[in-house]
């Protein structure tokens, strides 16, 4: 993205108090465009405790917007997010599936009510510190990775749409992170050595199961092996997902003999969550088989360029940070199918399954069954 040659432009930043839209909104400001951050208050339940504090984080924003030399407005969004966000993030854990809120989070705040706030204040575009990009070609607007391949986010872009993504510059995207930080450093951002944020925007970095049972009700359960037998209690079904080791309460539980995917000693993981019988299902060894999945179902699709790929092969990724798979993909009414020639690990129902074709993400949906 080449932001000198943009004809000069009102663009709203969205600013989080952390380093990348800190440095987005002073390249943007350095191409010569009106720039005027937003910070965006999204959660405001306990909100000034030790874990998920927006204060400081507005301080911050608020010290950047200074030095970059460009106004910045408070917005409070916490209304729509616990509407659109936080509502089905709970419904989804409820139902025994682990949902990923940032992908609902990108869609329906930060490139809707954002997207829509900073319109009615003249903006002709949005701007944030993801690690994507964006293409235009003929008319289209396609969403690609980020250049930096440890920090690409374009997993979490992939349900925007042709109208957000016409009105969206992601000017971190062309850099690796380290080339980020050092422009912080160089023009004096106080935040410039500021550490990434890794927890949910609205758990921060709090105990998670702690955080989660304010919210759910839940009801403890037994712990079986795939042979069936009782190895534990678990504190309700909400609180696990697939692919989890940590946290079982059953380290010190060996089998006799070695099952199938691991020795006697090796490690317990969650392997299945059975509803109706309130029963947490685990298995031992990383590679064991009901870990294992060589296809799955996803609905809840959404498309980057409006309209569902045709059948054919593409990539996926079915986690955040895992590279992509070869996978075929079968088109349904209101579903899709994948299938991989190797098998995928703890496929997880809940989680975004999303498309590539190379470069550039086509979009995705919402994994709802894993097939062995």
């Amino acid at each position: 993205m080449n932001l000198s040659r943009d004809p000069k432009q009102r663009v709203v930043v969205g600013l989080s108090g952390g380093v990348d839209s800190a440095v987005t909104a002073h390249l943007l400001k350095q191409a010569g465009h009106e720039v005027v951050g937003i910070f965006m208050k999204n959660w405001e339940d306990d909100d000034d405790s030790e874990y998920c504090s927006s204060n400081i984080d507005f301080v911050d924003a608020a010290a950047v917007a200074d030095v970059i030399g460009i106004e910045i407005e408070h917005v409070n969004f916490a209304a729509d997010y616990k509407d659109r966000v936080f509502a089905a993030f709970l419904q989804e854990y409820q139902a025994g599936r682990t949902p990923n809120p940032d992908v609902l989070c990108n869609a329906e705040i930060k490139f809707k009510a954002f997207l829509d706030h900073a319109m009615r204040l003249g903006a002709e575009k949005i701007a944030t510190g993801h690690y994507a990009r964006v293409r235009e070609r003929a008319g289209r607007f396609e969403l690609l990775k980020g250049l930096d391949p440890l920090k690409d986010q374009s997993y979490f872009l992939h349900r925007l749409n042709q109208a957000q993504l016409a009105k969206t510059l992601f000017p971190v995207g062309d850099l690796p992170k380290t080339e980020v930080r050092r422009i912080a450093e160089e023009i004096g951002l106080p935040n410039a050595k500021k550490k990434d944020s890794t927890g949910i925007c609205f758990i921060g970095e709090r105990p998670f199961r702690e955080f989660l049972n304010r919210y759910l009700a839940h009801q403890p359960g037994p712990i079986k092996d795939e042979r069936g037998r009782k190895l534990g209690e678990h504190v309700g079904l909400s609180f696990y997902t697939l692919g989890q080791r940590q946290g079982l309460g059953i380290g010190g539980v060996k089998e006799k003999g070695a099952p199938r995917g691991g020795g006697a000693h090796e490690p317990w993981f969650v392997a299945r969550k059975d509803l109706e019988s309130n029963t947490l299902i685990v298995v031992q060894g990383h590679d064991h088989a009901l870990l294992q999945s060589r296809s799955l179902v996803a609905e809840d699709l959404s498309w980057t360029g409006g309209a569902m790929p045709a059948f054919g092969g593409f990539g996926a990724k079915t986690r955040y940070r895992q590279a992509d798979a070869p996978c075929a993909l079968t088109p349904g009414e209101a579903s899709i199918r994948l299938d991989f020639p190797q098998a995928q690990w703890a496929v997880t129902p809940g989680q975004s399954a999303v498309l590539y074709d190379g470069e550039v993400c086509l979009g995705g949906g919402v994994i709802a069954q894993a097939l062995p």
